[in-house]
């Protein structure tokens, strides 16, 4: 199944009983299997450059971090929300223990923390304890969000009350890391029913389109302890504090549902999508390699085309010279971009973008030809006051065809839907032709004196 289509899928997984997806134990194992595949194999593509690596170092040990996971079969399940709703009761009451720092009057949860919860469907299920987003500034809080979704599979977002503005924004931050949300009321004991039912109403319109109707619960992590009277033999009346246990049954519930039916599937699902935006990242910097060294060759190319056009005194023949530097070149750039070409097929693609420019610029090419052939006349007088003139467009020609080439190479070997005449147009405005042709003059006659 495409990955886009099956992210769709299960990214909203909580649904009721009649409009669940069914179990899909083999198919988790499949998709952890494929996913682990695409994992091991981007970290062990030899392709890619040794410096590429070491920028992108941070990104390549969070692949190694996500492989490790999905071959121990772990689901990571983040826990959000503002200071001292309850986040880490929240956890510690999941996970039966105080694994967590509870702060009473203020957070105290300074940086993520991870415990592992249960084992359920062969998925070992851990939970991540987050700050507060409001222990951080607007540019960390961000950054958390990312960081933290990045290594999660699902995330609960926890509120006390109505939602605050920043709290809707941190919800709407948390949507576009594209994880499953779960939305949960804590210290719902706090509340009469009616009340209670209220304010669930309000939080699933303040996320509607981002967290379905039924995914937002109502939790009681840590419960405030009842206040009783006892009396004792005597008949005095003793006030005492009773502890009460927590209410997760709703959250626990659907955590637990999600886990066997898709726990599996998630964790590929967020490993695949890591890898996927580390492997642009790496496109995109080969790309940004091959494009340099690219500008480098069609420089170079530009030279010697420039300077064979200025210095050859036959008429004519300089053409025939610049027409075998420009198949050169598009050769060359060619095995830049990993896609080598024949000459006949370096030969058919200038012929088609040659016929372009020259439908573009014929007035140019007519010019060209004819301070070419002005080299025979005058004892070569003609040459020394063409030669600067002629070499200039001959750079600027191949500056044009250079440019052409390598598109159509960056599209793999193929013009696209762009088609050639709209490619060769773009290039063609988007080169300042006045300042090519003035440095390529420049750059002519200051070879010729020396």
């Amino acid at each position: 199944m495409e990955l886009a289509s099956l992210w769709r899928r299960v990214r909203h997984p909580f649904g009721s009983a009649h409009d669940a997806v069914p179990s899909r134990a083999s198919g988790g194992n499949l998709h952890s299997t494929q996913a682990t595949e695409s994992l091991r194999a981007l970290l062990d593509d030899p392709q890619i450059p040794g410096a590429i690596r070491t920028g992108l170092a941070a990104e390549f040990a969070r692949l190694e971090a996500m492989l490790g996971k999905l071959e121990r079969g772990e689901l990571h399940i983040a826990v959000f929300g503002r200071v001292s709703v309850g986040k880490s009761a929240l956890a510690n009451a999941l996970l039966g223990e105080d694994a967590f720092t509870v702060g009473v009057l203020h957070g105290t949860t300074r940086e993520a923390g991870q415990r592992r919860w249960q084992q359920v469907a062969d998925s070992g299920v851990h939970l991540i304890d987050t700050p507060g987003i409001d222990e951080l500034d607007g540019e960390a809080r961000e950054r958390l969000a990312w960081d933290v979704a990045g290594v999660s599979d699902l995330v609960v977002f926890v509120v006390d009350g109505d939602m605050t503005q920043r709290e809707r924004d941190a919800l709407a931050l948390l949507a576009r890391t594209e994880r499953p949300l779960l939305l949960a009321l804590n210290k719902a004991d706090r509340y009469g029913e009616d009340e209670r039912e209220r304010l669930l109403e309000r939080l699933r319109e303040h996320a509607a389109g981002i967290v379905r109707a039924e995914d937002v619960v109502a939790i009681a992590a840590q419960p405030a302890p009842l206040k009783r009277l006892r009396v004792d033999v005597d008949g005095v009346e003793h006030a005492e504090l009773v502890e009460q246990v927590p209410y997760l049954d709703a959250l626990r519930t659907r955590l637990t549902a999600v886990v066997e039916r898709e726990g599996k599937t998630l964790a590929a699902l967020n490993a695949s999508l890591f890898a996927g935006r580390v492997a642009d990242q790496v496109g995109t910097r080969i790309a940004d390699a091959r494009r340099e060294l690219a500008g480098t060759v069609i420089r170079q190319y530009c030279i010697a085309k420039a300077l064979a056009v200025a210095l050859n005194p036959i008429p004519v023949a300089d053409l025939l010279t610049a027409g075998a530097l420009d198949a050169a070149l598009v050769m060359h750039l060619g095995r830049v971009y990993g896609l080598p070409l024949t000459k006949t097929e370096a030969g058919t693609l200038i012929a088609v973008i040659t016929a372009q420019l020259a439908a573009l610029m014929g007035a140019i090419w007519g010019v060209h030809l004819v301070a070419s052939a002005l080299k025979g006349l005058s004892a070569g007088v003609s040459t020394v006051v063409t030669a600067g003139a002629q070499g200039a467009l001959a750079w600027y020609a191949t500056e044009l065809v250079g440019r052409a080439a390598e598109k159509y190479l960056v599209a793999g070997k193929s013009w696209g839907e762009l088609g050639p005449k709209r490619v060769v147009t773009e290039i063609v405005e988007s080169l300042d032709r006045d300042s090519i042709l003035r440095e390529a003059r420049e750059e002519i006659l200051k070879r010729l004196r020396k």
